[in-house]
């Protein structure tokens, strides 16, 4: 039975979710715009469906608006903020070097179309200081975007702190809480939270399902033309089961979340006291302030991608990175902005866990993966080098 270990690429459904939306499928197939009785039960999933997300982030429900998913919420969130700066002659944007590449490559191309990006750095550790946004701020700024939670290493970000900052400054904070919510309590109101990205897939809900939170008197422009959806701002028919098994699963994930993080960082922290033994690794981000799911490691010497096949005919599941990005040649952009060179970042392993995951299947992969880094080692050309201290 293969031990999966990559649940920050997605996560497998739980049962509350899929028997909400089996629930949906069945009984609320209706049309939620329609005016007849079968229609207006499909409305009434919906609108349950938003109050519970609402809730479970602090916002109120006019405030929560369904979307595909994370990468849709991030662009929205994104192209709204620059097409109201704009209106208003402002057309600097700030965010990170380390974003997931959903918000990157939409600025990549806001750039070409005449915004200026500032990009902030994101040190050895994986975290953005709140001094250095404040300075990077300037008149006019339009958004300031940082995402909650890194998907590839797991740091967690002073969000409360940055929104402050921004705050103070009338300067739109948006968050991608892809990986965070479900994962960490937030509540945008304390946390000072304008805009907030989240997908379902990321806490044992469906995939091709999100939300976007927008606080009330941010400016939110129509995003998809064709109805009046979302109160006009994204056409299209409701995907009613998905959005019942997204709340479902979330409600859940926070019911549970306090006893789940104990167990789960337990089993993190098992895992990075394991493979900092072995010698020339190194644990990437930050040691504390990280989900309590994900940690990434860099093994010198060896080849990502040769790792995975090798736990993955092991029988484990695992990741070099984020998903988005598999296949590509080139080192994590992540890894990257922590400072780390070429030849040390390729050598990149993520192991992201879940509360299904259990410590016998943490002992298995301790077991495991040492002696594969250790076969892989015995055949680089540039361990040899690196194991005397020469130039590899």
């Amino acid at each position: 039975m293969q031990i999966y270990m990559d649940n920050a690429a997605t996560t497998p459904m739980s049962d509350a979710a899929v028997n909400a939306m089996l629930d949906c499928m069945k009984n609320n197939y209706g049309n939620p715009s329609s005016i007849h009785k079968t229609g207006q039960a499909a409305r009434r999933a919906i609108e349950g469906s938003r109050e519970a997300v609402a809730r479970l982030i602090g916002a109120d429900k006019k405030e929560v608006y369904f979307t595909s998913g994370g990468t849709e919420a991030d662009n929205w969130a994104i192209l709204a903020a620059a097409e109201t700066g704009a209106k208003k002659g402002k057309k600097h944007i700030i965010s990170t070097r380390f974003e997931h590449h959903a918000a990157l490559h939409r600025l990549e191309r806001l750039e070409r179309q005449g915004f200026e990006i500032s990009l902030l750095e994101v040190h050895s550790d994986g975290l953005v200081r709140p001094d250095e946004l404040e300075s990077a701020i300037r008149e006019d700024t339009a958004l300031v975007t940082v995402m909650y939670a890194n998907n590839e290493i797991g740091t967690v970000q002073p969000i409360a702190e940055l929104g402050a900052v921004c705050r103070s400054r009338g300067v739109v904070f948006h968050t991608d809480a892809v990986q965070a919510v479900g994962q960490v309590p937030i509540d945008v109101n304390a946390q000072n939270i304008d805009m907030l990205s989240l997908s379902a897939h990321k806490f044992h809900g469906p995939k091709g399902v999100g939300a976007l939170y927008c606080r009330a008197g941010v400016p939110l422009p129509v995003f998809i033309e064709g109805g009046a959806q979302e109160r006009g701002r994204r056409g299209g028919t409701e995907n009613v089961p998905a959005i019942a098994g997204m709340a479902a699963a979330l409600e859940e994930a926070c019911r549970n979340m306090e006893n789940k993080a104990k167990t789960v960082t337990a089993m993190r922290d098992r895992l990075i006291d394991a493979f900092a033994a072995v010698p020339h690794s190194r644990l990437n981000g930050h040691r504390e302030k990280r989900l309590p799911g994900i940690a990434s490691f860099c093994f010198e010497g060896v080849e990502g991608e040769a790792v995975l096949l090798m736990l993955d005919h092991a029988g484990i599941s695992a990741s070099s990175g984020s998903a988005c990005t598999s296949g590509s040649l080139e080192p994590s952009h992540v890894l990257l902005a922590l400072g780390l060179p070429h030849e040390i970042a390729h050598g990149s392993l993520r192991l992201s866990l879940s509360g299904y995951n259990t410590p016998e299947e943490i002992e298995k992969v301790i077991e495991v993966l040492p002696p594969i880094i250790g076969r892989l080692r015995e055949i680089s050309p540039v361990w040899e080098k690196i194991k005397n201290g020469g130039p590899n």
